[in-house]
């Protein structure tokens, strides 16, 4: 293992809610924010971090999972010795460009989270990677990645990026987390027939357009966009999980083909009746509270559904009857959670 001579680093914490589960959160599949920094904050007076010279730092040329996070890094080098590393991490450093990188030909996974990076640049040699975690930095374009064809997890998170790009080669790819940037248009996926799980939460997404050929996907999360109509779903047969929480909703429709659903989040929404999905039977969690419901006759639509497990209906003017918990129970005999609640049998 990789140490730092100067000292045990502290690991720094940082708030991951919004992105996928994988890449961190646990609670990424039911909460979204909407990216904005909030003006009454104190600026920080934490002073700012000095980059380390790598020569401090000792490297074991037989180390397959190399960790380096949080070493105060600034830049990239000295990593030759490690022509064993399968996965490297130089999570939360300094870094501000990826390069000499290219002895590390049987690398699997590296991990650049919570850098300073400009540009996706330099991977070339990296044909065995697997999954690669450029989030939290400061990218504006997907670019540079043609060669990482074996890629199946690219994790982009909360960068600065216009647009989905230059993904055509990687056709393995089976996540791709776009989390938190500034994209508008979903495009140029149509390649990525393996692709199993789509993250795109906290962009600018005005139309769910362009998801025909991800014939693979399971997962898709499209939360705290600008979404204001539920469409071009038709092709996504094997969609189990949709996360569509925080948009501009404003009719339940377009689902006849996604029979597989198993979880489907469209809280704070404006959705006035609960319609059209009587046919997901499979469903186990519906996620429907902060919209307009306000007939109990609604929840006839869910009866089909007889593993159903969890229901979010608060903050929906039902909510206000005095017997609001009590009616669900009785309507949907099977749930055995109730909003943030568990049921006591």
């Amino acid at each position: 293992m990789a140490t730092l001579s100067v000292g045990e680093p502290q690991e720094m914490e940082v708030d991951r809610r919004g992105e996928s589960e994988e890449s961190g959160d646990d609670e990424t599949k039911r909460k979204s924010l909407n990216g904005e920094v909030d003006s009454l904050q104190a600026p920080s007076t934490v002073p700012k971090e000095s980059p380390v010279d790598m020569d401090t730092i000792t490297l074991d040329p037989d180390e397959e999972d190399v960790d380096l996070v949080h070493c105060r890094i600034g830049k990239i080098e000295g990593l030759e010795v490690l022509r064993k590393a399968k996965t490297i991490s130089l999570r939360q450093n300094l870094i501000q460009c990826i390069e000499n990188l290219d002895s590390l030909v049987s690398l699997r996974e590296l991990d650049l989270y919570d850098n300073q990076i400009r540009k996706l640049e330099n991977l070339q040699a990296l044909t065995e990677l697997e999954q690669l975690d450029v989030s939290f930095n400061i990218l504006r374009k997907i670019e540079g990645l043609e060669c990482l064809t074996k890629i199946t997890k690219l994790f982009l998170l909360h960068n600065k990026i216009m647009s989905i790009a230059n993904l055509d080669q990687l056709t393995s790819l089976q996540m791709l987390e776009l989390g938190s940037n500034r994209i508008r248009v979903i495009e140029n996926l149509d390649s990525l027939t393996s692709l199993e799980s789509l993250f795109l939460g906290t962009n600018k997404i005005s139309q769910l357009q362009n998801l025909d050929g991800l014939h693979s996907l399971t997962v898709l999360s499209i939360q705290s966009n600008r979404i204001t109509k539920l469409e071009g779903l038709q092709n996504l047969v094997s969609l189990r999980e949709l996360y569509l929480s925080h948009n501009g909703i404003e009719v339940i429709e377009g689902l006849e083909n996604n029979k597989k659903l198993t979880t489907l989040d469209i809280a704070a929404n404006r959705i006035k009746k609960i319609e059209n999905i009587s046919h997901l039977t499979e469903l186990k969690e519906f996620w429907m509270n902060d919209n307009q419901i306000d007939n109990w006759a609604d929840l006839d639509e869910l009866k089909n559904a007889k593993g159903l497990e969890t229901v979010y209906l608060e903050r929906n003017p039902l909510q206000k009857d005095p017997q609001y918990r009590r009616k669900i129970m009785l309507a949907l005999p099977n749930v055995r959670q109730i909003d943030a609640t568990f049921i006591r049998f």
